[in-house]
């Protein structure tokens, strides 16, 4: 007498075809972890190559007398952050950092404003609006300094030529110390103002467009509706472009170091000018690696307050 088995029996456990059928199911999610850790690998040798390596490194360095000029390093402390805390140089130069970041971003916040809310509104000929507003921000930074340097010239540059058609005396826009700032100031809105208007108008163009059309059948005027819908709504946007703005600014170094290296008398030299000089002039590359890893702790305490008040209004 013979027994049939039972309806399913092949796929029991233990059973040769359900252990087939777990390796199936079990490979494909294997296959997936070790095809992610290929992938990952490469990036992450290179950014502990050329990120982590270099930054415990120059934490190692600020802690030694290391200097392009001597074979023999030796390890200091604190001295080095003494020495910077105690510096007339650098307190000069983080003033100018900051100088340099309230006059550039305030007007880079609210001229890429008022620009994206201009190519919005629909104004004709959108494309050449959009061109000619993001088109500086494409150009190389030694090509922007030389446009600017010409405009600047004290005798034939297209400043002092419209100060004189003004009736007015001419301006010296990079050996004057009370101008040289906001001459590099102006340089940088006209050069990087096309990223912050690329972000306010792809925020205005995703906008809901009901609370407007409401307000406006309601008999809300245009600034009535820019000033109670619209820019309520891009809150976060200019938070956003606020952060980046400010951090950006406080890492100036090349349109400076190009177009005045920190003259006149050092009334624009910023922070990193003051590292790069100290480091490769100078030849302390222990005491400049100081002074840019304090300068690196105060970007992180403004990233910090900025985030914690952006949170807050949210």
């Amino acid at each position: 007498m013979t027994t049939t088995a039972p309806l399913g029996a092949e796929e029991q456990t233990g059973s040769p075809a359900a252990e087939a059928d777990g390796r199936r199911r079990t490979a494909p999610g294997r296959l997936r972890a070790g095809n992610g850790l290929v992938f990952v690998l490469p990036f992450l040798l290179v950014f502990g190559l050329f990120m982590v390596w270099p930054i415990v490194q120059g934490l190692w360095m600020s802690f030694t007398d290391s200097s392009l000029a001597l074979r023999d390093t030796s390890f200091v402390g604190l001295d080095n952050y003494t020495e910077a805390f105690g510096d007339p140089d650098v307190w000069s130069s983080l003033g100018n950092t900051v100088l340099f970041t309230v006059i550039s971003s305030v007007p880079l916040v609210l001229v890429a404003l008022a620009m994206a809310l201009l190519v919005h509104s629909g104004l004709a000929g959108q494309w050449a609006w959009r061109l000619s507003f993001f088109a500086p921000y494409l150009l190389p930074v030694t090509v922007v300094t030389m446009i600017w340097t010409w405009l600047y010239q004290p005798e034939l540059g297209m400043a002092n030529q419209l100060l004189d058609a003004l009736g007015m005396e001419p301006v010296g826009w990079l050996s004057d110390e009370s101008v040289a700032m906001w001459s590099v100031a102006a340089l940088t809105v006209w050069w990087t103002v096309g990223f912050n208007f690329l972000l306010y108008l792809a925020a205005l163009q995703s906008l809901p467009t009901t609370f407007d059309e409401a307000a406006a059948l309601d008999g809300a005027g245009a600034w009535r509706r820019l000033w109670s819908i619209t820019l309520p709504q891009l809150r976060r946007t200019t938070g956003l472009v606020a952060m980046l703005q400010i951090l950006a600014s406080l890492k100036v170094f090349d349109q400076i170091y190009i177009l005045t290296k920190g003259g006149p008398n050092g009334s624009t030299r910023p922070v990193l000018e003051y590292v790069y000089d100290v480091g490769f002039t100078g030849y302390r590359l222990g005491y400049a690696s100081a002074v840019s890893y304090l300068f690196f702790a105060l970007i992180i305490l403004v990233s910090l307050v900025q985030l914690r008040l952006f949170r807050r209004e949210d």
